[in-house]
């Protein structure tokens, strides 16, 4: 069966996963990982797509961002995975892929998931057990969020902003967001979304992004769309 095309959406933000292949490390140093970074930054840019959140694994990376045009993340994306694996093979001697087949992606419902994708990014290094905290985790957009850093990658949602009238408001706010953490649910519905592509969110708002594209956005039943999801 034809695997179905990426769910892109101008306008709506977007939970991006791309893995290593057979799980090796796409990243072993502070060098790597400033590259992938500043890739992604420059890319962004270029394409016209907001990053609002990113962590990045040593075998796998998350981003969550709005494309402005159709086309903006499959090209950033292209653009940052084949720069990156050039670099990547020339600096470690290696030949061949470095990624786990296409980056995997869905669309979001802002006011129920975004906030809630941007914890369960957060919190993916504490869940590894690389770190306590997830401000202790040096290559994520949290410190960003919690005000221990300034991050250019990073562009704010507008959900961000409405956290707090001032920056602290909004500083604590988050990190009081992200120590509560999300529910095993929530966390289970953000990763499996990605990895089948079909949007998160309730009935209506799936609705109405299935009168926006052919492509079927959620698990069809009989060979029609439903409406509702449930995802990892």
């Amino acid at each position: 069966m034809a695997r179905l095309p990426r769910l892109t959406l101008p306008g709506y933000p977007h939970h991006v996963i791309q893995r290593g292949n057979n799980r090796q490390p796409i990243v072993t140093s502070a060098a790597d990982r400033e590259m992938l970074l500043g890739l992604m930054e420059e890319n962004s840019r270029k394409f016209n797509v907001a990053i609002h959140a990113y962590v990045l694994m040593d075998n796998h990376f998350h981003l969550l961002l709005t494309p402005q045009t159709d086309t903006g993340l499959p090209q950033m994306m292209q653009a940052v995975g084949r720069r990156y694996v050039r670099y990547f093979n020339d600096i470690h001697l290696r030949t061949g892929t470095l990624w786990e087949g296409r980056y995997r992606s869905t669309l979001l419902q802002t006011d129920r998931y975004l906030l809630a994708c941007m914890a369960y990014m957060d919190l993916n290094p504490v869940r590894a057990g690389l770190v306590v905290q997830a401000r202790d985790y040096a290559w994520s957009s949290y410190g960003h969020y919690a005000g221990l850093r300034s991050d250019r990658l990073v562009t704010p949602h507008p959900l961000v902003w409405a956290l707090g009238n001032t920056p602290f408001a909004r500083e604590a706010a988050y990190a009081e967001l992200v120590q509560s953490g999300i529910s095993p649910v929530q966390q289970a519905a953000l990763t499996d979304s990605a990895l089948r592509g079909w949007a998160l969110g309730e009935a209506d708002f799936v609705a109405q992004l299935q009168k926006q594209t052919l492509r079927r956005v959620s698990k069809s039943t009989a060979g029609r769309p439903s409406s509702t999801l449930v995802g990892e």
